[in-house]
């Protein structure tokens, strides 16, 4: 009979070698060598069901953004948002709401490009109906309260509409301007007596 425990501990004694082997060569590889995590576009946080909300100087709500998933990519500080629901506010004016099937926010949030089926609808009031455009994409910039697009643009006020190619809208201003192959048609609301 051979005796197998003298025969394990060289094999065991290599294994340990080989093992610190490895483990020298990647604690004295260089940083620069190996890649930086924030060179690469994969994201470091993820949130689901979240909701944003801004506030102006005088601490009234300027905005609420909410969605059910968002990922935060660290290379350029961007964020990548499924299904987003951004609500602007301002005083004495009704609030606008923009939906779309995803959205691209740039760093600290000063750019959302939004893309996929985007809605825009200014709520109704005692006076006019709600305000409702569709476009398939739009830049906004939340701080300044403003978006655009150079696609195609649907709006609709009760049974009141007007069709163009491209669009800039002012939320603070209330106002939509469409910029060109705009065709539209007016109904005058009646005036009960």
């Amino acid at each position: 009979m051979k005796n197998w425990s003298g025969q394990l501990f060289p094999i065991t004694l290599l294994g340990i070698i080989a093992a610190l082997t490895f483990w020298l060569q990647a604690a004295l590889t260089p940083e620069e060598t190996r890649p930086d995590r924030a060179l690469v576009h994969e994201p470091d946080a993820i949130a689901e069901n979240f909701e944003v909300r801004r506030l102006d100087e005088q601490g009234q709500l300027k905005y609420r953004l909410n969605a059910p998933h968002l990922q935060h990519f660290p290379d350029d500080d961007s964020s990548e948002i499924r299904s987003p629901r951004l609500i602007s506010y301002r005083q004495d004016t009704p609030p606008v709401t923009l939906t779309a099937g995803q959205a691209k926010i740039t760093a600290q949030g000063k750019n959302v490009i939004l893309t996929d089926k985007v809605e825009v609808i200014r709520a109704a009031t005692t006076q006019s109906p709600a305000l409702v455009a569709r476009t398939a994409t739009l830049h906004v910039l939340p701080d300044a309260g403003t978006a655009q697009t150079d696609q195609p643009v649907e709006i609709s006020q009760g049974a009141s509409w007007v069709t163009g190619v491209g669009a800039r809208i002012d939320n603070n201003a209330s106002t939509f301007e469409l910029l060109s192959q705009v065709r539209g048609q007016y109904v005058a609301s009646r005036v009960k007596p």
